[in-house]
């Protein structure tokens, strides 16, 4: 009879992804692994697979995780515009430390770039539907008077996305809540009618 667990798996996920968005993949030494999550090297592959396998599911639960709490704040409000706000305030956490570890996402992107068709389609999966729901998003906007009309909503949603990894790549690099807040407002600014 196999013997159960005994740690819990998603704990034990979400302290692995904390690993891998420190140090990226290749930083992270399957050691390090076994000390963030808190387990045995046996139990890691008992559970997880390989240290490609544990990434991937990290990945992937950290962008469903990130995309779905996006479209929360740009769905909530009323307002067309204030959910933009909401959406790219929202990438701003209070936390110093969780918010110098940026986006998984993004930090998968600068690690393997394009060189990886499994991660880059889950970036591009993720994107595409962020951005659709950003343009349709946008269209409300313009229809309610709240954001210029004169704008492309695909090419707005762009640029929204865009700043989004330039928040993100500036909360890495360690730019200050304010700061990032205050970038944040001036991107959703710009589409204002």
């Amino acid at each position: 009879m196999a013997r159960p667990r005994e740690f819990d798996r998603d704990t034990a996920l979400e302290q692995a992804r904390l690993a891998f968005s420190a140090k990226g993949y290749a930083g992270t030494s399957t050691d390090d692994l076994v000390k963030a999550m808190g387990i045995g090297r046996q139990s890691l592959y008992n559970a997880f697979g390989d240290k490609w396998q544990l990434y991937v599911e990290a990945l992937t639960g950290y962008q469903n995780h990130s995309t779905s709490s996006h479209l929360h704040r740009l769905q909530a409000p009323a307002s067309p515009l204030q959910g933009l706000r909401d959406m790219l305030e929202g990438l701003v956490v209070d936390d110093d430390a969780l918010r110098a570890l940026g986006c998984m996402g993004v930090g998968s992107a600068c690690e393997f770039g394009t060189s990886d068709p499994q991660l880059s389609q889950l970036r591009a999966k993720a994107s595409s539907y962020l951005h659709g729901r950003l343009a349709k998003r946008i269209r409300e906007g313009q229809e309610a008077g709240e954001i210029d009309p004169s704008l492309s909503a695909s090419e707005a949603a762009d640029y929204l996305m865009m700043s989004m990894t330039g928040i993100q790549l500036a909360a890495r690099s360690g730019a200050r809540k304010s700061q990032l807040q205050r970038l944040a407002r001036f991107a959703v600014d710009r589409l204002q009618a």
